[in-house]
């Protein structure tokens, strides 16, 4: 039971505990202070005393009174220098000591403070920082190789310049595996040293802290002890408050000190994340091994480099090492003989800065022998990879392979591509004029499913296992079991088909191959993608013989919110959002008037995905103050999001066109519908990100609805973290959620504030005059906006509550539609 293991991450409570000492000691020294001054200024009164006393006559006669006045006088005075004496003691002494004791104890906090820091810095560089920029770098040269071989597929379909475009191909396939073989050095070196950091580095340093605060306990012990020695008078009512005085010092425990502490800051039981290799990094490569070192003709100069290199590191690691273990043992032998040797317990506190000089040296040790590690880690990984190559020279890199999954193209010539797409636009324009009638629901057998549905003779829009273009990650979602599959268009590459399947616990992806008029997997072609898959459902054939996956179970399209695009006829533009164009179009099936988003077909599958999450979240929904989700059309490209159609238009152009209408109570209506719908979010756990009077909309009767859902977020826990500041409104966004990427209901709760603001100031931009920098910096210092001139004094105060730094002090969304609710009845 210590520091190390059971404060792991309590950094901010040792804070807290270092400064609660510092004000005690703080308060000691200020008690001691005054106690040396009330001690001198006592006996300097009791000299004064004897020395204005009248002296009496002599008497004829021997007093008895007169010589035991004058022995009073005499004691009198002598208690005065006693008094004297052991105030300047103290002073000199437990007080003194004291303030060494306090600048000792700072100097310990401000030495964690940095040591925390520079271990959490490396911590996160090495296991973070470095690796992010690999990956984005590993990414980078992923579609470049990718582009040089599809130019080379090309050259070579055409007849020329095939040889040129192999050597660009080899070129940057070479770049690509030299930066695998370094990420995965960097994985490794980085597991490595997240472990150290776990579980020696960060433990060490508490441990070190630990010792230190234990012996700071036990010098002010010492410090105390000898005050009470020195203040003692020796009288029965001051020595029975003194043995009380001592007793409770006594009492201090250096041990049992912060156990109390332990038990307030305990570190939760929570699993360990570890460091593995980003398997989707390999989604676009060809056969790259996760967590292995690539050996061929391309990375054979490289790995020796490599390798050179980490021993040349490991080696002045070693040496410094050494250096800085002998310095620390002599350092401890020297503090070991100075404790012995010392005749008093109280001489511990000179010892101290020593100390605490060790505790540092023990920090480089224990950060050099972490880097030891992750280094010794990588070269084994080297030697290992470069000792089994030793026999044999290096291989040649593998050439472009016909692939069967979707993180490659599909080999075949420029007159097959567009046979694909004159046969995709022939099926989506006969697709367009057929009537579609509803169908049963699929069975468990493959008998009972391709009785309902004829396969042969339904198209593929209409298949109930076609899901149109979701994204991949969506479709991974829907398969759950063995043999679950489902067939979609490709996000990244439109007008290519995937079959993604459950199996052996993992997803798998393979694309639909076209060429010759057939598609196949490998083996048998078919006229049709149906065909194709209502073979391999009903014989049971596996999809690759590599894979051995089997199809099973269809998974059921939901058809509850999926439309076809020909159930949209579209109309005037309405606007642009952050992924397409908007339109106002028409439900064929009843006329009802609709709002259209769509997805432009060159967006990066990433912002595809972005798109569609909108939908996802908004369908869980049903609310008044919520805009409502129609229907989806993923069944090909350009995908729409089909939502109700809100007259009134988006809320912050509302304001500034009918300012000069609205009166005071409307601008309280909105404000309550906002908290309506808000609060209706926040019993869902939806955190919005993006509240703002632009992403809300003024529907029929002036009732306000949320809407723009892009950058929402559903969490089991209400909490969502992030990191990055692109395209985050600065001036809407709560101060956690800028400086450490934690959204929550209480950062829309902030948000929903600056919202109050647009509405009562009617539409005018937060922060006026302000930079997106500058207002942010504002706010950081204590900074809120002024109240609106139409904002009556209750509402500002709401604001205001909105507004609070800490998060916990916000109020909720309900407490907010009731409050607000109330100032509207007024």
């Amino acid at each position: 039971m210590g520091f190390g293991r059971d404060l792991r991450n309590s950094h901010e409570g040792l804070l807290k505990l270092q400064d609660w000492e510092l004000k005690l000691l703080e308060t000691v020294k200020r008690f001691m202070t005054l106690r040396v001054k009330s001690d001198k200024e006592y006996a300097a009164l009791l000299l004064s005393l004897t020395q204005q006393t009248e002296k009496q006559e002599a008497a004829d006669y021997i007093s008895t009174v007169s010589k035991s006045w004058s022995q009073v006088i005499r004691q009198t005075e002598a208690l005065g220098r006693v008094m004297r004496s052991h105030a300047d003691d103290l002073n000199s002494g437990p007080l003194h000591r004291l303030a060494t004791l306090i600048r000792d104890k700072q100097q310990v906090k401000k030495s964690y403070q940095s040591l925390h820091q520079q271990l959490e810095s490396h911590n996160h560089k090495v296991t973070r920082s470095e690796l992010d920029k690999l990956k984005a770098t590993y990414r980078q040269l992923s579609r470049e190789a990718n582009n040089a071989k599809e130019k080379y597929r090309e050259a070579l379909a055409k007849g020329r310049e095939a040889e040129r475009a192999r050597e660009r191909y080899d070129k940057v396939t070479a770049k690509l595996h030299n930066l695998h073989n370094q990420y995965v050095l960097a994985v490794c070196g980085a597991r490595t040293q997240q472990e150290e950091h776990r579980h020696h580095a960060a433990p060490a340093l508490l441990d070190a802290l630990q010792r230190m605060q234990e012996d700071m306990t036990l010098a002010l012990r010492s410090i105390l002890e000898e005050y009470c020695e020195i203040s003692s008078l020796l009288t029965d009512d001051i020595v029975k408050v003194h043995q009380e005085i001592s007793a409770a010092v006594q009492q201090i425990d250096p041990v049992a000190e912060y156990q109390p502490f332990i038990d307030a800051y305990r570190s939760p039981e929570t699993p360990e994340t570890n460091v593995e290799f980003d398997t989707s990094l390999l989604e676009d490569t060809d056969n790259l091994p996760a967590n292995d070192i690539l050996w061929n003709t391309l990375t054979a100069d490289s790995l020796q480099t490599m390798l050179s290199s980490a021993t040349e590191e490991l080696t002045l690691t070693q040496q410094n090492l050494r250096t800085k273990e002998a310095l620390a043992d002599d350092l401890d032998a020297k503090i070991q003989t100075s404790q012995q040797n010392a005749e008093k317990t109280s001489d511990c506190v000179l010892l101290l800065s020593q100390k605490l000089s060790l505790l540092e040296l023990r920090h480089a040790v224990q950060s050099l022998r972490s880097s030891e590690a992750r280094l010794a880690s990588q070269k084994t990984l080297l030697d290992a990879k470069l000792a089994d190559a030793a026999t044999s020279p290096p291989p040649p890199p593998p050439p472009p392979a016909l692939p069967y999954e979707d993180d490659s193209r599909s080999v075949g010539s420029t007159d097959k591509a567009k046979e694909r797409s004159s046969r995709f636009d022939t099926l989506r324009h006969s697709l367009a004029g057929m009537i579609r009638s509803p169908k049963s629901m699929l069975g468990s057998s493959s008998s009972q499913f391709f009785d309902v549905i004829p396969t042969s003779e339904r198209p593929l829009a209409e298949q109930e296992w076609y899901h149109g273009a979701i994204p991949r990650t969506e479709a991974q979602e829907l398969l759950r079991q063995q043999g679950d599959f489902l067939v979609r268009e490709s996000h990244g590459k439109p007008g290519e088909y995937v079959l993604s399947v459950f199996s052996d616990e993992q997803r798998r992806h393979f694309i639909i191959q076209f060429a010759d008029s057939q598609y196949r997997f490998e083996g048998t072609g078919f006229t049709t993608i149906p065909q194709l898959i209502e073979h391999h459902f009903t014989t049971k054939q596996v999809i690759t013989k590599k894979s051995g996956v089997v199809l099973l179970n269809p998974v059921i399209k939901d058809k509850k919110w999926i439309l076809n695009h020909e159930d949209v006829a579209l109309g005037e533009l309405l606007g642009k959002g952050n992924f397409g164009e908007v339109f106002k179009g028409t439900l064929q099936r009843d006329k009802l008037p609709v709002a259209v988003k769509t997805c432009k077909e060159d967006l990066p599958p990433e912002l595809k995905i972005r798109f569609l999450s909108e939908a996802r979240i908004l369908k869980q929904y049903d609310h008044p103050n919520i805009v409502k989700l129609i229907g989806v059309c993923t069944q090909r490209q350009p995908i729409y999001i089909v939502m109700e159609l809100v007259p009134g238009g988006d809320f912050l152009s509302f304001l500034r066109k009918k300012k000069d209408e609205l009166k005071t109570k409307q601008l309280v209506r909105f404000s309550v519908d906002a908290a309506a719908g808000m609060a209706y979010l926040e019993s869902k756990n939806c955190i919005h990100r993006d509240l703002a009077a632009r992403n809300c909309l003024v529907g029929e009767s002036s009732v306000l609805k949320i809407s723009d859902f892009g950058m929402s977020r559903q969490e089991d826990d209400g909490i969502y973290s992030s990191s990055g500041l692109k395209q985050i409104p600065i001036k809407w966004t709560a101060p956690e959620a800028l400086n450490y990427g934690r959204y929550s209901s209480e950062s829309d709760v902030w948000s929903y504030g600056i919202l109050l603001w647009e509405t009562f100031s009617l539409g005018v931009c937060p922060y006026p005059g302000m930079t997106n920098q500058q207002a942010r910096e504002q706010v950081e210092k204590g900074y809120r906006m002024t109240c609106p001139q139409r904002c009556p004094e209750e509402v500002y105060k709401v604001m205001q509550r909105c507004w609070q730094y800490n998060p916990e002090e916000r109020p909720k969304f309900s407490d907010l539609q009731r409050d607000l609710s109330a100032i509207k009845k007024k």
